[in-house]
């Protein structure tokens, strides 16, 4: 996805709507031979026509991300998203890779072209700068911004991305050339991650070896207590969730965390942003490929996947304990089901967000990114 977009997308010059074009037709024009006056004017590598004075020249240097949607509803989570951030005025671009049919990509708008700022944290209102794109990053829009948006999305106030992979060549070239400071990492940010890193050490040795059961049942607990379904708890509720699953956070760390988290003075917090924030989550590098295991057992995109499914598709033929002969495929099967339906909310499905639950847990006690990937690849064939 870093190097080019799978399909070429073109403007339509009546409607500016982007529309697919064959394969056939690409002709990426060489920019070493032809001369730029014979060269069309392109955004990028999508071949979007601008009407614009810019040139291809300064639409050139940008750095290119690949995204997804911070979110507990699988379809909205498992959508592929691809950015674009332009140096010459700091401004952003993002599109969503769509199928249409079995062979049929198309690119279309997300965010529209623009110049954004954060919209909640510590840089609260300031525009986007360079430095703001490395991978694990988040961006946050505000959805009422964003007409275009799918319904699903529009109903929180916030849309926040994560940057799953960059294009490091051009980001380091851009980087070169920028006016902008080193790392303009604030020292107020510098000791929230320090603060933050703290809490998740301290609880990192409590969840060595009971992760899953605890993130699994974490997550469930939150949901319930959220009895308005607006995803916001307030500090007393955290407490609570806590003592319940005997997580000990000293009181001058849990107030220091909540400072962090509350920094508009709402009194409520996000519990999947809490969540993340105490406990820490599982890098891009394995989180991607738990979502495709997820999509792929979730071919309706429906967002969850029935149980039987799941029974279904997992394969233990080549778990350790099989090979050895200590268990047979069909006594790691139900063990795996049983842990996994205990996260869940409904007894026959499993949703995105439950399932990337019980990886989260899974992903603390293995230390080594290649062993947790072949744990998830291996029963899922992918």
């Amino acid at each position: 996805m870093i190097d080019h977009l799978s399909r070429a997308v073109i403007s339509d010059p009546e409607q500016n709507l982007p529309t697919e074009r064959p394969d056939s037709a690409l002709i990426f024009p060489d920019s070493k031979t032809a001369p730029l006056r014979f060269r069309k004017r392109t955004l990028h590598e999508t071949k979007i026509r601008t009407h614009s004075t810019l040139t291809e020249n300064m639409l050139s240097h940008k750095v290119q991300f690949d995204g997804r949607i911070i979110s507990r509803n699988g379809h909205d989570a498992c959508r592929e998203l691809v950015g674009f951030f332009f140096a010459h005025d700091q401004s952003l671009t993002i599109y969503e890779y769509r199928q249409f049919g079995k062979n049929r990509i198309s690119v279309l708008p997300f965010i529209q072209k623009n110049i954004y700022s954060h919209q909640c944290g510590r840089r609260k209102g300031k525009q986007y700068q360079l430095g703001d794109f490395y991978i694990g990053a988040n961006l946050t829009f505000l959805s009422s911004d964003h007409s275009s948006l799918p319904e699903s999305i529009k109903e929180n106030t916030l849309l926040i991305l994560r940057i799953t992979n960059i294009d490091q060549i051009a980001l380091d070239s851009l980087k070169t050339d920028s006016v902008e400071p080193e790392d303009n990492l604030t020292s107020q940010e510098a000791n929230d991650r320090l603060i933050l890193k703290a809490v998740q050490d301290a609880l990192k040795e409590q969840l060595h070896k009971r992760g899953v059961r605890i993130l699994t049942g974490l997550a469930k607990y939150l949901q319930q207590l959220d009895k308005e379904g607006t995803g916001l708890l307030d500090k007393a509720d955290f407490k609570q969730t806590l003592q319940v699953f005997h997580l000990e956070v000293s009181e001058n760390d849990f107030e220091s965390a909540w400072q962090i988290l509350n920094g508009n003075d709402s009194g409520k917090v996000d519990y999947g942003e809490f969540k993340r924030a105490i406990i820490g989550e599982m890098n891009e590098y394995r989180k991607s490929f738990v979502r495709k295991a997820f999509m792929k057992l979730d071919f309706n995109k429906t967002g969850s996947v029935p149980i039987t499914n799941i029974r279904k598709c997992y394969c233990a033929k080549k778990h350790p304990q099989v090979i050895s002969g200590h268990s047979t495929e069909e006594e790691i099967k139900l063990s795996f089901l049983e842990t996994l339906k205990d996260a869940c909310s409904k007894s026959d499905e499993v949703t995105y967000g439950e399932f990337e639950d019980y990886y989260e847990g899974l992903s603390i006690g293995i230390v080594h990114d290649e062993d947790f990937v072949n744990i998830v690849r291996t029963p899922w064939g992918i």
